[in-house]
């Protein structure tokens, strides 16, 4: 009789899917992505023979579900006026695989490319190892037209100093890698340096060491809330950092072959 019961409950249990796994446990209840590779190759791909790109930096949409709807519903309006999208990181507040899935199935509906960084916030508990589900590894490159994006992984303090980041080694492979020609570069991180999140023990050498990449243009960040443009180092390289999802405002670069502009772009 006892066995029958048993029995029974894990009927019962399995049937109606009442068993509910951790939210750190890293199963994901919608297929891996590999988000990134398969959105570069588009970009790549379908920016081949323009001469003037626009892309859009944005970030920080942890917790802010109806204004991160409500940005690509505004950024599917703009029909192909933008190329693609760079997310700064910080999908999730907690590092959950659900804040991971609800925000993924948000940006889903995009009809523009994008790629995304992790965030410090998607790091905490096993978030990182789901980021790499979803949208692959933590530095990655990219390049569109004769510019090189650079994207890296700078939340130094999430692994306790264990973890390279930043990852001089992924660094010196890019700058030596000579398999794809292009002219300029953008760096793109979620945490810049001098915040509390960045190794700031290797803040200078991190600077030398990007600035060696070909006409370094800009570099990028998401991670302050906050829209702010400064020469950090006072060497001529510009970061701009941009507001969280939540101020309904996002940065909008446009290359050409020449130079480049940005605006403020509200929604």
């Amino acid at each position: 009789m006892l066995k029958k019961y048993a029995l029974l409950l894990f009927a019962v249990l399995t049937s109606c899917n009442l068993i509910d796994y951790h939210p750190y446990d890293g199963r994901l209840t919608i297929p891996e992505r590999n988000i990134n590779n398969q959105n570069i190759s588009l970009i790549e791909t379908t920016t081949k023979e323009k001469d003037t790109i626009r892309f859009v930096l944005t970030g920080d949409t942890q917790r802010n579900y109806d204004e991160t709807e409500d940005f690509v519903k505004h950024i599917n309006a703009q029909k192909d006026y933008i190329d693609f999208i760079i997310h700064g990181g910080d999908y999730t507040e907690f590092g959950m695989k659900k804040e991971y899935e609800w925000t993924i199935d948000i940006l889903s509906k995009l009809n523009t490319p994008y790629v995304g960084l992790i965030g410090n916030h998607d790091v905490i508990g096993n978030g990182d190892q789901v980021f790499h589900k979803l949208f692959g590894e933590e530095n990655f490159s990219f390049i569109v037209r004769d510019v090189k994006f650079v994207c890296l992984n700078t939340n130094a303090i999430e692994y306790d100093y264990s973890h390279p980041v930043p990852d001089f080694k992924f660094l010196k492979k890019e700058l030596q890698d000579s398999s794809r020609p292009y002219r300029r570069t953008v760096v793109a991180m979620h945490a810049r340096p001098g915040s509390e999140q960045f190794d700031n023990n290797v803040k200078d050498v991190f600077q030398l060491y990007i600035r060696e990449f070909p006409s370094l243009m800009f570099c990028l960040n998401a991670h302050d809330h906050n829209l702010q443009i400064e020469d950090l180092f006072n060497d001529g390289i510009i970061y701009y950092d941009c507001s969280n999802i939540a101020k309904r405002n996002y940065l909008l670069f446009t290359l050409t072959p020449d130079n480049y502009t940005y605006e403020v772009i509200n929604f």
